[in-house]
């Protein structure tokens, strides 16, 4: 069962992924997927569960855990048991995140444009990071909020409108994260937060990662991953690119030149009066050609 007004969404934009997806993502299923998928929403409506029961979520939880329902249904039990204690599902009202235009001098963190298949693209400038500066204006918890929020307006607004714009389901995002400037020190800061924030996003928003990039990467760090492979799913593996310094004509494969910002290469400008770069949140979230019942994204700050 899915809730009326869930129901008018979904029903506003594709909801079959591209082929290329792969196995188990909603329009490509076999049979047992099907038939673990049937079995998921009766065991959760059964317990009185009544929203996120779609074929695109819970297909997400099962992927996660390999189509094993019963996996696949503790699995989403617990989000819910933390989406009630975080306040997970008013947080798009409830927080307002006033000191993101100072933070994001400090760490930026921002979505630009989408990639070729149309996913939305989020910039992670991680080896820009002062946290020093940065707890003067923020704490972490407020940061775990913001993440949190970004994740709630990505899967209500961004997701949805880029799939009216490519015309297939997306569930994803093409993720860059810049090292440039790393070190170890800087690394280090952010590690509790790091940690936090991949909690979060595995156990609470699983299979978001579409493709993730990790440019300028210091000397030395490929070999480190290959330490870290044997431990991580191999479907994760594939997903990840580790690139040096010469990475543009990588990342040009997979992001339009006329999507990629100018300082990665491409030719994507933005005027500061738009907010630059880091604010301007530019997108088919923001095209009215795009957004549907849902509304606008909204802005977690002003501008002005």
């Amino acid at each position: 069962m899915v809730t009326e007004t869930e129901k008018q969404v979904l029903d506003s934009y594709p909801q079959a992924c591209r082929p290329e997806a792969g196995s188990g993502t909603p329009g490509n299923l076999d049979d047992s997927q099907k038939k673990a998928l049937g079995e998921l929403r009766g065991v959760l409506e059964k317990e009185g569960f009544t929203e996120r029961l779609d074929d695109s979520t819970l297909l997400r939880f099962l992927r996660a855990r390999k189509f094993d329902v019963t996996q696949a249904k503790e699995m989403f039990v617990q989000c819910e048991k933390w989406r009630k204690e975080f306040g997970t599902d008013t947080i798009l009202t409830d927080f307002k995140y006033d000191e993101k235009p100072l933070v994001a001098k400090y760490y930026p963190q921002y979505y630009h444009k989408t990639d070729v298949e149309g996913r939305p693209v989020y910039f992670e400038e991680l080896g820009s990071v002062n946290l020093y500066e940065m707890y003067k204006i923020t704490t972490q918890e407020r940061m775990i909020k913001n993440l949190v929020w970004e994740y709630e307006a990505f899967v209500k607004y961004r997701l949805p409108a880029c799939s009216r714009y490519s015309g297939y389901l997306q569930e994803t995002s093409c993720t860059i994260m810049d090292l440039k400037g790393i070190s170890i020190s800087s690394a280090y800061q952010v590690l509790s937060y790091v940690k936090e924030a991949s909690t979060i996003g595995q156990n609470y928003y699983p299979e978001r990662m579409g493709k993730f990039y990790l440019i300028n990467a210091p000397f030395g760090f490929s070999t480190a991953f290959k330490l870290f492979k044997p431990f991580l799913d191999p479907v994760t593996v594939s997903k990840i690119f580790i690139l040096g310094s010469s990475y543009q004509k990588e990342l040009l494969k997979q992001v339009p030149a006329e999507n990629l910002p100018e300082k990665f290469g491409g030719k994507s400008k933005v005027s500061e009066a738009e907010g630059g770069l880091y604010l301007s949140d530019i997108g088919p979230w923001r095209d009215p050609k795009y957004i549907g019942p849902e509304g606008e994204a909204p802005m977690m700050f002003s501008l002005h």
